[in-house]
């Protein structure tokens, strides 16, 4: 079955501090918020999300927008390969957090032990 790791705290920059918590689970889904920003200049929030997993390897990380709008984001092995948006999707991960850029402005920041499977 697999495991998750929350509440780390992730920081974003040097002076914005972010927390993602994925309070209720079930080792292998999660609800919970994470860090994100819908609009380009627009600071980063917490944002309700669930976090969905299957056996093979996938998952589906649906987050709620303050637009109204829910985001889903799809994983295969821990890697963003596609969103619910048609406009084009990049991903960094600098230290133990991965953020992932939907165009225009849209950013999110997951923790990446979140995506591990164990």
């Amino acid at each position: 079955m697999y495991r998750l790791a929350f509440a780390l705290t992730l920081i974003s920059t040097a002076a914005n501090a972010q927390v993602a918590t994925l309070s209720g689970t079930d080792g292998q889904n999660a609800l919970g918020t994470v860090p994100c920003a819908a609009l380009a200049g627009e600071p980063m929030e917490s944002c309700p999300a669930e976090l969905r997993r299957r056996e093979d390897g996938t998952a589906t990380l649906a987050v709620q927008l303050k637009t109204g709008e829910v985001r889903r984001i799809y994983f295969t092995d821990g890697v963003p390969d596609s969103s619910s948006s048609t406009s084009k999707m990049t991903y960094e991960t600098p230290g133990d957090i991965m953020m992932i850029f939907i165009e225009p402005g849209e950013v999110y920041e997951i923790p990446k032990a979140a995506l591990n499977t164990q």
